[in-house]
């Protein structure tokens, strides 16, 4: 989960981590990895999914197969947590939480997943088989509804250095473990995507979250094409999989996205984008210049600016665009108890039409915290199976499709 340094119209203020609102980036700050837990407890459920559910890889485009997906939803905070599953305060994901999103009318599934801490570097960077499974037991929860699965690397950034001297020295880790993930999931039809990387960038970099340097443009697309190279090598249904690739900490800027590197010769691949914008509104900021209501007139330039972006590198490199994280915090004003979350409902529905209007599929944040906990993107109450906000998901879905 990443923050997007971004304000509305009208408010000039330059911040540490990004630019003013004249900035062309989507301008993305990191999220803490540490958050304190909603909920402490973790059932952990003794079922065993046994599926052959792995679909078909069908003779479409890669347009057609994007066309398809609506609204999406990040089991975040989760996979992804550094130490384990519920390290982060969430609890074990079930086949029951996954059918209630699908029944709710979300049709993509993204699962951030981190991979470094499981894998054994003293033998081959290996990934540890009991890791493995457990991901592919959570996939094939989203299979067996008929979803669509976007599974990735993230939080790897202490070992995935997108720079001159660094990128060299992650290849071999990175290509071993997406050569393991890609003959794992061989057999699964094309409702299973591979997106390569999360935000690859140096922390505390020049440039972090405003497109990076040329150095790490280029090593990212370095990294990109390796993943790209490593998957399809696999053969089988990897030949065709849908592959996602993404910019220097996937940000949405005129010099990133023109400096992109896509095989001319793969027209498998899509491109995974992150946008929370207007930064201003969807964080809380704890700034004056924090806005807790929105507003069209005040609150879209930049986001209409960024989708503009996207909408002529879709036209000009006929690759299409998912955007794999955006969202809005539930936050209060000063002093006040009253959520913001009827406020989030008119921002979702503005955001989520404007990014259809350019084809453009969403898949929102949600790290489950909700009640309590660093940066309250929470939508689902894992554990009693309800939406927090119901208005927001209602309207977010109803828009989508």
């Amino acid at each position: 989960m990443k923050k997007t340094a971004l304000l509305c119209s009208g408010i000039t203020v330059c911040m540490l981590l990004g630019g003013c609102g004249s900035s062309d980036s989507a301008n993305t700050a990191p999220a803490g990895t540490t958050a304190a837990p909603e909920t402490t407890q973790a059932p952990v459920t003794t079922e065993a999914v046994m599926t052959t559910n792995y679909g078909e890889m069908r003779d479409i485009t890669i347009k057609e197969l994007v066309g398809e997906m609506t609204a999406g939803w990040n089991l975040g905070n989760t996979l992804d947590a550094e130490g384990g599953e519920t390290k982060w305060g969430n609890p074990r994901t079930t086949h029951e939480m996954i059918d209630f999103v699908a029944q709710s009318g979300f049709n993509v599934i993204r699962l951030p997943t981190t991979w470094g801490d499981k894998i054994d570097t003293d033998n081959g960077f290996k990934v540890s088989d009991e890791w493995m499974s457990r991901v592919k037991e959570v996939v094939d929860y989203a299979f067996d509804n008929d979803m669509y699965v976007i599974l990735n690397t993230h939080h790897e950034t202490s070992w995935i250095k997108p720079d001159e001297r660094g990128v060299n020295d992650t290849l071999p880790e990175f290509t071993a473990l997406w050569k393991q993930i890609a003959e794992e999931f061989e057999p699964y039809g094309d409702h299973l995507i591979f997106e390569g990387l999360n935000e690859p960038r140096i922390v505390g970099g020049k440039n972090e979250w405003s497109g990076g340097t040329a150095e790490g443009r280029e090593a990212v697309n370095v990294l990109n094409n390796a993943f790209i190279e490593t998957v399809r090598a696999t053969g089988g249904n990897n030949a065709k999989r849908a592959l996602l690739v993404t910019t220097y900490a996937a940000q949405i800027t005129k010099k990133s996205l023109t400096e992109l590197r896509i095989p001319e010769d793969d027209e498998r691949i899509a491109v995974s984008l992150h946008a929370y914008t207007p930064y201003a509104f969807t964080y809380n900021v704890n700034e004056d210049w924090e806005i807790f209501e929105f507003d069209e007139e005040t609150c879209t330039e930049e986001l209409n600016r960024l989708m503009k972006y996207c909408e002529d590198f879709i036209s000009e490199r006929g690759v299409p665009v998912i955007i794999t994280e955006f969202g809005s915090v539930s936050k209060s004003k000063p002093g006040e108890t009253e959520r913001n979350d009827a406020e989030s409902e008119k921002w979702v529905a503005y955001y989520v039409g404007r990014a259809k209007e350019a084809g453009i599929p969403c898949v929102v944040w949600d790290n489950g915290y909700y009640k309590s906990g660093n940066e309250l993107f929470g939508l689902l109450n894992r554990t009693a199976l309800e939406w927090y906000r119901p208005g927001f998901i209602e309207t977010f879905i109803k828009t989508a499709k």
